[in-house]
This record gives structure tokens, C-alpha cells and sequence, in this order.
């Protein structure tokens, strides 16, 4: 039987520890997954004046004019400021198209409904959510809803969400349950 001499074994030893190693790196290693940009919705829906009004999903921000479109157009034709109409809209915006004269229509830019953004996961704004739209959260009822305008308007505004750890009914639990639905807006 023959044995190996000692340079033998350090090189036999050291090829080892280097297949144990590519081993450990491939089992605990897991490549990215193939690039996949991820975009964000933008929630826009669309009533008055025009063919389809509704509820609309876009993966970048929409114009005036691409919302206006992807709502079938306008029920008539009608003129607007051209520069508006390439205005940029934001996710949870309600466009409320209306006919001011034959020759002349008028959009109004407005939030959409608290009970509409919810069901997209669009967060409501603490500094301007009614107490009935408050309500309408897991494990708010009235009296806790009331608190909240209250201490709103002592302060004149919440200035980040986590203020409502502030609040008598609000812990960190609830407030863990509840900070994913508000948000403080500008």
C-alpha cells in the first residue's frame, strides 16, 4: 500500500477545501432572478364627459391627455389649455371632466374616493381623510376616528403617520396595523 507524501496531502487538502467551498457557495448563493423592472401602478380614474368613464391602471404616469383617452375620449369634442392637457397625474387622481359650453370643457383634478383607494392599496392621506373615510380602516370605529381629527386639529396636522402612537386607543400594535393605509402628504 502506498501513502501519500506530505506536499501531496496539502495539495489534496487545499483542492478539498476549494470544492468545499464552491459547494457552500453555490447551495447558499441564489442569483438575481432575471432583470424584471418592477413599476408601480398609477390608479386613475376618469367620470364625467366622457365615452368609458371608470377606473384605469397605468404603468408610468399618465397625461391629462392618455387618461382622457384610455377613458374612450370625450363624449363630444371639446377644447382645453394644451398645456394642462400634458400634465402629469399622479396614482389615486379622480379626473372629473365636464362641459363648460359647446366649445369648451373643464377638468377638475380631485382625489378619488377613500373606499376606491383602499381597494387599490393606495394609502389615504392623514392630514385631509374624513372620519367617516377613517372608519372604514381595520379597528377604527367612530370614537377612535374622532380622536384622531381631534388631535388633528390641535395640532394643526399630523406631521408623520407614526404621530398617532400620540393618540389614547393607539398602540404599537394598532399603529403596526394600521401605518401601511395612511400616509402624511405634502
Amino acid at each position: 500500500m502506498k501513502y501519500l507524501s506530505l506536499g501531496q496531502q496539502r495539495i489534496l487538502f487545499v483542492l478539498a477545501l476549494f470544492l468545499l467551498g464552491i459547494l457552500t457557495f453555490n447551495f447558499y448563493y441564489s442569483p438575481p432572478a432575471p432583470s424584471e423592472e418592477i413599476t408601480k401602478e398609477i390608479v386613475i380614474e376618469v367620470i364625467g364627459e366622457v365615452r368609458n368613464p371608470g377606473v384605469y391602471i397605468f404603468q408610468h404616469s399618465p397625461t391629462l391627455k392618455e387618461a382622457i383617452g384610455k377613458a374612450g375620449g370625450l363624449k363630444e369634442p371639446g377644447l382645453f389649455d394644451k398645456d394642462s392637457f400634458s400634465e402629469s397625474l399622479k396614482t389615486g387622481a379622480l379626473l372629473n371632466v365636464r362641459k363648460e359650453s359647446r366649445q369648451e370643457a373643464r377638468i377638475k383634478i380631485e382625489t378619488m374616493e377613500a373606499h376606491k383607494l383602499l381597494v387599490f392599496s393606495i394609502p389615504l392621506d392623514l392630514n385631509r381623510v374624513s372620519m367617516e373615510d377613517l372608519c372604514l380602516l381595520p379597528g377604527i370605529g367612530e370614537s377612535l376616528a374622532h380622536e384622531i381629527v381631534t388631535y388633528r386639529g390641535r395640532r394643526r396636522g399630523f406631521r408623520s403617520v407614526e404621530e398617532l402612537k400620540n393618540i389614547k386607543g393607539i398602540g404599537d400594535k394598532k399603529y403596526q396595523s394600521l401605518k401601511n393605509f395612511l400616509i402624511v402628504g405634502s
